[in-house]
């Protein structure tokens, strides 16, 4: 299966109200540290996809991942609330299609949180969804 970052950008970037766009504030791997006020999608990883013995029907097995978000930016209370409003827009997610792949759920599993501040002293939260996907 394909980074689900990628689908998760796509719906950050969709909910117009996050004033998102991909490659200006939004990030996908990598915190461009020229750049004060951002989000960046981290992919990683849950537990395992379902286990099939018949190979013919893993394509309809559930695959478990998950992501990390991380805001940052140069005002704690704007920071704080845009990971708030990206929680509101993701948390809670179900039977949409995204890409190539039927998302069952997306939840927050941890956060927001405060995680620290950078090399110039600019806040960073973060936030982590699982999801179930196939």
């Amino acid at each position: 299966m394909g980074a689900p970052s990628k689908d998760i950008k796509d719906m950050l970037v969709a909910e117009s109200s996050l004033g998102l766009t991909f490659a200006a504030n939004l990030w996908i791997g990598v915190e461009p540290a020229e750049v004060a006020n951002c989000v960046t999608i981290f992919d990683t990883s849950t537990q395992g996809p379902d286990l099939t013995l018949d190979n013919s029907s893993n394509a309809n097995a559930y695959d478990y991942t998950s992501v990390q978000i991380r805001v940052r930016n140069t005002d704690y209370f704007t920071g704080w609330n845009l990971i708030e409003n990206i929680k509101n827009s993701l948390h809670g997610q179900a039977q949409k299609i995204w890409g190539d792949y039927l998302y069952s759920a997306i939840y927050c599993s941890s956060g927001p949180a405060f995680l620290d501040r950078d090399e110039k002293n600019r806040p960073r939260f973060i936030i982590n969804f699982n999801i179930q996907r196939r």
